[in-house]
C-alpha cells in the first residue's frame, strides 16, 4: 500500500505494527528487548526508489549456520540506531534520510509490547506467531502490556483526509494498531474517510476463517463503534450491508494473482478520494 502511494511522498504516513515476535525480529527482541523492527524495515524497503549501496546493505540477510544466520541487516541497523537514539522514531528518520525515503513511517508505539489473543476456551496466548497458529478464530485480541500510541501516529490520523486499513495480515498487521486506546479514539473522531482494503486471497490461519463482515465488525468495534466508510475490493461483495460504500476494481498483479498491483491500487484509492 505504501509503495503504491509513494508518489505522494511526505503527504503519506504509514503507521506500522510493532508486535512481531518471529524470525530475525523475534530473536533480536528476545536478546535485546525493544519494539519489533521487521514490519518497519519491510515498509522502508518497499519505499526505496533509488537502489544504492545503502539499500543493498539494508536488505542484506545473513546465510549459513552461525548466530547471524537468518538475521536481516536492516533489523540489526534499526536496533543499533535505536540503542544510540533517544527514541525509536529517531532511528527510523536516520534510515529514511540515508535511503532517501520521503514517506513518513511511524511505529504504532515506541514501547515494547506483544500481541495476545483470548481463545474460544478463554485461554490467553501470547505472541504473533502463536496467534497465527491458532486453529480457530479467537474471541478477541489485546496488546500486552497496555502501551501508549506514538504521538506522531495520533497527529497523522487527526490531519488525514483518508485512512486506509489493509491490505495485509488482518489479525497480526491490520488489527494491532487499532487495539491501542489512543489510536482507536483518534479513528473514532476523525473526519477522514476510512477505507478497508480487502486481500485478494484468504490468509492461512485463523484470519482465513473470518468473513469480510467479521473483519469489518472487529475494526469498527476496536474504533469505539466508528463505521468504516468504504470497502475496496476486487470483486462484488454481496455479503455486505447496503449502507457500506463499495468500490470494486481490478487490483491483482498480472504476475501474481494474490498480490495487489501498485498502479491499480493507487488508481482505485484516487477514485475513492475524488468521489468525495
Amino acid at each position: 500500500m505504501l509503495s503504491a502511494l509513494s508518489d505522494y511522498g511526505e503527504n503519506v504516513t504509514g503507521i506500522v505494527t510493532t508486535t512481531d515476535n518471529g524470525g530475525s525480529t523475534g530473536r533480536i527482541r528476545a536478546c535485546q528487548g525493544g519494539i519489533a523492527w521487521g514490519d518497519t524495515r519491510n515498509c522502508i524497503n518497499q519505499l526505496v526508489t533509488e537502489p544504492s549501496v545503502g539499500s543493498m546493505i539494508f536488505e542484506y540477510r545473513f546465510e549459513g549456520t552461525g548466530e547471524l544466520s537468518g538475521h536481516n541487516l536492516g533489523n540489526l541497523m534499526l536496533k543499533a540506531l535505536d540503542n544510540l537514539s533517544i527514541r525509536p522514531l529517531d532511528a527510523i528518520h536516520m534510515i529514511r534520510d540515508m535511503l532517501k525515503v520521503k514517506t513518513h513511517i511511524v511505529p504504532m508505539s515506541e514501547h515494547p509490547a506483544d500481541l495476545a489473543a483470548e481463545t474460544q476456551q478463554g485461554e490467553i496466548i501470547n505472541g504473533e506467531t502463536s496467534v497465527d497458529e491458532l486453529d480457530s478464530i479467537p474471541r478477541r485480541l489485546l496488546v500486552e502490556p497496555t502501551v501508549p500510541a506514538t504521538e506522531e501516529a495520533i497527529s497523522a490520523i487527526e490531519l488525514a483526509d483518508i485512512i486506509l486499513l489493509g491490505p495485509g495480515s488482518f489479525l497480526t498487521s491490520v488489527m494491532p494498531p487499532l487495539l491501542l486506546k489512543d489510536i482507536a479514539h483518534a479513528l473514532n473522531i476523525t473526519r477522514a474517510k476510512i477505507v478497508f482494503i480487502t486481500n485478494l486471497d484468504k490468509e492461512p490461519g485463523p484470519a482465513g476463517m473470518m468473513s469480510l463482515t467479521d473483519m469489518l465488525n472487529w475494526c469498527e468495534r476496536s474504533m469505539e463503534g466508528r463505521k468504516i466508510d468504504w470497502v475496496l475490493a476486487d470483486k462484488p461483495l454481496t455479503e455486505l450491508e447496503t449502507n457500506y460504500n463499495i468500490h470494486v476494481a481490478e487490483l491483482a498483479s498480472s504476475h501474481h494473482q494474490w498480490r495487489h498491483d501498485r498502479n491499480k491500487l493507487k488508481q482505485a484509492v484516487e477514485r475513492i478520494i475524488m468521489t468525495g
